[in-house]
């Protein structure tokens, strides 16, 4: 089983590669995506770390980053909630578990 820490190190590198791919796209596709994500969960249901991403993807990209890679607990609790699902491939997502999985393995 995993423990609470592991998952957090894997979403953080999730979101790590995430920040990359959106910092490569000068039209900040994902950044869109998120927050087409984001209205449409909000749709279905008024989730407080919905409305609080909502509030966040309104500000400009770098601060977003910011709040996507912060490794303190309010960066943890964001990402639980990411509504960044979607901007990495099935591969590259993977990939991350599979090599958290090794890691975990090796421990």
């Amino acid at each position: 089983m995993e423990k609470h820490e592991d998952i957090d190190r894997r979403s953080l590198a999730l979101a790590t590669v995430i920040a990359a791919a959106i910092d490569r796209d000068a039209t900040r596709e994902g950044l869109s995506r998120a927050r087409q994500t984001c209205a449409r969960w909000l749709a279905d249901a008024s989730v407080p770390a919905i409305v609080e991403w909502q509030s966040l993807l309104q500000r400009e990209w770098p601060e977003i980053r910011a709040d996507l890679l912060d490794p303190g607990e309010r960066g943890q609790r964001l990402r639980q909630s990411n509504p960044f699902c979607g901007i990495l491939s099935p591969k590259e997502r993977w990939e991350i578990y599979r090599r958290f999985s090794r890691e975990h393995q090796a421990a």
